[in-house]
């Protein structure tokens, strides 16, 4: 096949999520409907949070800021494949795809961070309760959330560029629903020995670091509640981070899932589905599990809807 100069080409062709037409519809219908339940699961999070006193708390100012998260990312991969089923323009222009690339790879760098926090958050509930307030002030728990979006911005850059100065693909059809750095990096001929050290050494090496800043405080909470005397103490102080490590192992699995499809050679269908689990799924499921697994949501949602009028 002959090679493509990127000088050439106005943009990319996305493939979408199915090579079979019939599935097409139903396909999309089925993840319109994963994207609107994660979107108003989330946007209720948010909303219950600023409206009900009980729960500004710096626990849910983390579980907003993850919320914020899940939104963009669910957003910013899912738009194209909606674009793509209503105008039946499958085509996206370069500097889109960047942009696109790089925006989701800092939502996703940046959760790697807020779900670490949170687990600083829990360490200081459990193990310093007395401290708690003093500890997790606002001015640090905006530090934190601050250095998270700006780390995840920074993280992502360099595999930006290198992504932009790719000048030579076999291909300009993207075999995916949105600009997915392995996609891209199947159709270039470009040499992409700079982008594979990169995400050898200094992203598995991020991933690794922020995975165990995210463990280690469950070291220290773990040999915290087995000192506690009573039972009863003990499984209200491990419910009061089930939510979390729920969202955890589901988040990094995902992940690592994912990246071992892509470094054992999985086909990209493979990876579409990974992908869709990824951006669709998980932020659909993490509302869910803070709202069915935290009794601070229910008994706020409770107020608010017999504040509404409605007994829950």
């Amino acid at each position: 096949m002959s090679t493509i100069n990127q000088t050439t080409i106005a943009g990319f062709r996305l493939k979408g999520p199915s090579d079979v037409p019939e599935l097409q519809v139903l396909i999309f219908l089925l993840i319109l409907l994963i994207y609107l339940i994660s979107l108003i699961g989330n946007l209720s999070i948010l909303l219950l949070v600023c409206f009900d006193l009980h729960l500004h708390t710096p626990m849910y100012f983390f579980i907003c800021n993850l919320s914020i998260i899940d939104i963009s990312s669910s957003t910013t991969a899912l738009h194209t494949l909606f674009l793509i089923f209503v105008t039946q323009n499958h085509m996206v222009s370069t500097w889109s795809c960047l942009t696109q690339l790089h925006i989701f790879s800092s939502l996703i760098s940046n959760a790697f961070s807020i779900l670490a926090a949170m687990s600083f958050d829990r360490y200081v509930a459990i193990c310093r309760p007395l401290h708690y307030h003093t500890v997790m002030s606002w001015r640090l728990c905006g530090f934190l959330a601050s250095v998270s979006t700006g780390f995840g911005f920074i993280e992502a850059l360099p595999m930006t560029v290198l992504f932009s100065k790719f000048t030579c693909y076999i291909s300009k059809e993207i075999d995916h629903y949105f600009c997915d750095n392995v996609a891209i990096r199947d159709i270039t001929c470009s040499d992409i020995t700079d982008l594979d050290l990169y995400i050898l050494i200094l992203g598995n090496a991020s991933i690794i670091i922020r995975l165990s800043l995210t463990i280690t405080p469950y070291v220290f909470i773990i040999a915290c509640i087995l000192r506690i005397s009573s039972s009863s103490g003990r499984r209200k102080a491990f419910y009061t981070c089930s939510s979390h490590i729920t969202v955890v192992v589901t988040f990094y699995s995902s992940i690592i899932i994912q990246y071992i499809g892509t470094v054992s050679g999985n086909n990209m269908g493979s990876n579409k589905i990974l992908s869709l689990f990824n951006t669709a799924i998980v932020p659909m499921m993490n509302p869910l599990i803070y709202s069915l697994k935290n009794k601070d949501v229910k008994s706020a949602l409770r107020r608010k809807l017999n504040f509404c009028g409605i007994k829950y």
